[in-house]
C-alpha cells in the first residue's frame, strides 16, 4: 500500500520509542491511555520530541468522560491547543460536541484558529455524534485534516460497513483514520474492507511492574485494575502491521 499512515498511540517515552522502532510513521501522543486518553504534560511531550523523529499530533482532552465542555474546560482546550502549536508539535486531536450530538460549530472554528499551521484531527467525539454524515461534511467545512473513527462503535471491525461509507463520501478531501481494536490480525481485511489508507493502533503489551514489594489490597485508582501491570507499546506489533500494509 502506498502512501499509507501508521500511527501509533502512545503515552510514555518508551512507548514512543518503540513504536517508531516498529515503523510507525505518525504519533498520537496522550495520556492515560487506560481511560481513552487525555491530553499529555508539555513534558512529556518534549521529552518525545527529543526521542522520536517521525510527527507527533497531540490529544487535547481536558478530562475522561463526553465530549460536551463548560467554558472553563473549552478555556482550557484551547489553551493547550496554542501551547502545543507554540512548542512544535505537528498537529493536534481535538473534538467538541453540542448537547444534542452535534458537533459544535462555533467552539471548532475558535480551536482551529488556534491550531493554526498544524494539521487537525476529530478524534472520537466523532464516534459518538448524532450524524455521521453530517459531522463528516460539517469536518470537511472546518477544513479538518483527519477523521478519527471506529466507525461509531466500540471497535472498527464492528465500524468496518460505516467506515467504507465514510471513506467513499470522504473523497480524498479529508482522511478517515480507523482506530480503535486496530490489529495486525485483521489489519489486511480491514484494509480490504474499508478501502482506507491510514491506521491507528497503540499495539501495547501487558508488563509487570518493576516494583518486588506489593501491597495487592490498596488500590491508587480503579480497582479492578492491578496497580502492578504497565501498558507499553510492542515495537513487534507495530512492525507486524507495517509489513501488511508495505505488502498490500
Amino acid at each position: 500500500m502506498k502512501d499509507y499512515i501508521l500511527e501509533g498511540c502512545v503515552d510514555s517515552v518508551e512507548s514512543a520509542v518503540a513504536a517508531e522502532k516498529g515503523g510507525a510513521n505518525r504519533l498520537e501522543l496522550c495520556g492515560n491511555l487506560i481511560i481513552g486518553g487525555t491530553t499529555p504534560d508539555i513534558n512529556l511531550f518534549l521529552a518525545v520530541r527529543e526521542k522520536v523523529s517521525i510527527k507527533i499530533n497531540v490529544l487535547i482532552r481536558p478530562r475522561f468522560g463526553d465530549f460536551c465542555y463548560t467554558d472553563e474546560e473549552f478555556n482550557i482546550i484551547k489553551k493547550d491547543v496554542e501551547m502545543f502549536r507554540e512548542h512544535g508539535a505537528d498537529g493536534v486531536v481535538i473534538g467538541v460536541l453540542q448537547p444534542d450530538g452535534n458537533l459544535d460549530l462555533p467552539k471548532m472554528k475558535e480551536l482551529m484558529a488556534a491550531a493554526g499551521d498544524m494539521s487537525v484531527t476529530l478524534h472520537r467525539a466523532f464516534d459518538v455524534s448524532r450524524d455521521p454524515f453530517q459531522t463528516l461534511q460539517d469536518a470537511k467545512d472546518l477544513h479538518i485534516s483527519t477523521i478519527l473513527t471506529s466507525g461509531q462503535k466500540n471497535t472498527c471491525y464492528e465500524g468496518r460497513e460505516l467506515l467504507a461509507q465514510l471513506v467513499e463520501k470522504a473523497a480524498g478531501e479529508i482522511d478517515i483514520l480507523v482506530g480503535s481494536g486496530v490489529n495486525s490480525a485483521q489489519l489486511e481485511e480491514m484494509a480490504a474492507v474499508t478501502k482506507a489508507k491510514s491506521f491507528h493502533l497503540s499495539g501495547k503489551k501487558n508488563l509487570e511492574s518493576a516494583m518486588t514489594y506489593r501491597k495487592e489490597d490498596v488500590s491508587m485508582g480503579l480497582p479492578l485494575m492491578s496497580e502492578f501491570i504497565i501498558y507499553r507499546t510492542d515495537a513487534g506489533e507495530i512492525a507486524k502491521a507495517r509489513d501488511i500494509l508495505q505488502r498490500l
